[in-house]
């Protein structure tokens, strides 16, 4: 494929998904969002109905299925919004969404309803301003993190906007940006761009966000190079995902793949409580089970910390051994970062 797909239309003119199935993507498509790159198309294997590739872009009739538990906002957002485009859940640190749109549309998304042409929208220049001015406004804010969607998928110049923006902050200290780009889009990332983000004068970590060693292509890591030898630090963050990447076989090869990139493994997530993807979540046990196998065989440098963002925007929790009890009725006993206990169901 030459050209990006967006719509059940083009997903069946490109051979990924079959004709009579197109009447159940379309009630799909009408709630969340489709998006796939000509770079991800090219890596997906038509021919293999269990394609870790294609599980995680091309739409199912399972995303119709919600589970009681499932929430439109699992992490608590819009809970912890002082002003559009902030989310502010933690004292030092805060996200800021300056962009509603992605190269590509996970369908485990855990913002799947608050991104895409349906979603929440972007941030108007007035609202960012305001953003902006909060942030410069809040002295305990020593880090933002450029959210959304995803802020690469936005041009250079518009880039350098906010990162001249906020480089007049003294109290912010370092500029982190979450994003796909360089595995779904690597040619956005160029020297302009990366100058763009420099132009905040902070020190800048980029999370990439990758869920299986194929995304690690040639092209992918060029681009990786390009960030790392511009000095930015690079750390990844993945979804252990059912039928994608549950195997420590597969994940052990990811985190080699990330470290032999110069990017330090950070995050392995437990998927989030978001309608519609029940289909991709694996039970907190087998994913303990999991670490357990990696750090058999893994080297320290390779190991991400399995978390679980607890639902409801009371933050990230370690899933460790010590802080999660099995209870008898199948629910699990967790403690968050203040001590407060809460109750978490697989579902």
């Amino acid at each position: 494929m030459r050209r990006d797909l967006k719509s059940v239309e083009d997903l069946v003119f490109a051979g990924l998904v079959h004709a009579e199935r197109s009447e159940v993507l379309q009630a799909v498509a009408r709630r969340y969002a489709i998006g796939i790159t000509a770079t991800v198309a090219s890596q997906i294997n038509g021919d293999d109905p269990s394609d870790p590739i294609a599980a995680q872009y091309i739409p199912s009739d399972l995303e119709l299925r919600e589970m009681p538990d499932e929430l439109t906002d699992p992490i608590g957002d819009h809970a912890h919004s002082p002003v559009p485009g902030i989310v502010h859940r933690y004292p030092d640190r805060v996200l800021l969404k300056i962009v509603g749109v992605c190269p590509v549309y996970c369908r485990f998304c855990f913002r799947r309803e608050m991104v895409g042409p349906q979603g929440d929208g972007n941030l108007s220049g007035h609202e960012l301003a305001d953003a902006i001015a909060y942030i410069a406004e809040t002295p305990e804010i020593w880090e933002v993190i450029l959210t959304g969607g995803d802020p690469l998928i936005l041009s250079p110049r518009r880039l350098k906007e906010v990162a001249v923006a906020l480089s007049g902050i003294a109290h912010v200290k370092i500029l982190r940006i979450h994003t796909r780009v360089p595995v779904v889009d690597p040619d956005r990332i160029t020297l302009e761009l990366i100058e763009a983000l420099k132009a905040s004068g902070k020190t800048i970590y980029v999370a990439l966000h990758a869920n299986h060693p194929r995304e690690m292509t040639s092209d992918a890591m060029t681009a990786l190079a390009r960030l790392a030898d511009a000095g930015i630090v690079l750390v990844s963050q993945s979804v252990l995902l059912k039928g994608v990447n549950d195997n420590a076989e597969i994940l052990a090869d990811l985190m080699r793949a990330f470290v032999a990139a110069r990017v330090k493994p950070y995050y392995l997530h437990h998927p989030d409580l978001a309608p519609g993807t029940s289909h991709f979540r694996l039970s907190i046990a087998e994913g303990q089970a999991i670490m357990r196998s990696l750090r058999s065989q893994l080297s320290g440098l390779c190991l991400p910390s399995y978390i679980l963002d607890l639902p409801g925007g009371h933050g990230k929790v370690a899933l460790g051994e010590d802080n999660v009890l099995r209870q008898e009725d199948g629910t699990y006993r967790i403690l968050d970062r203040a001590g407060t206990e809460h109750r978490y169901r697989d579902s």
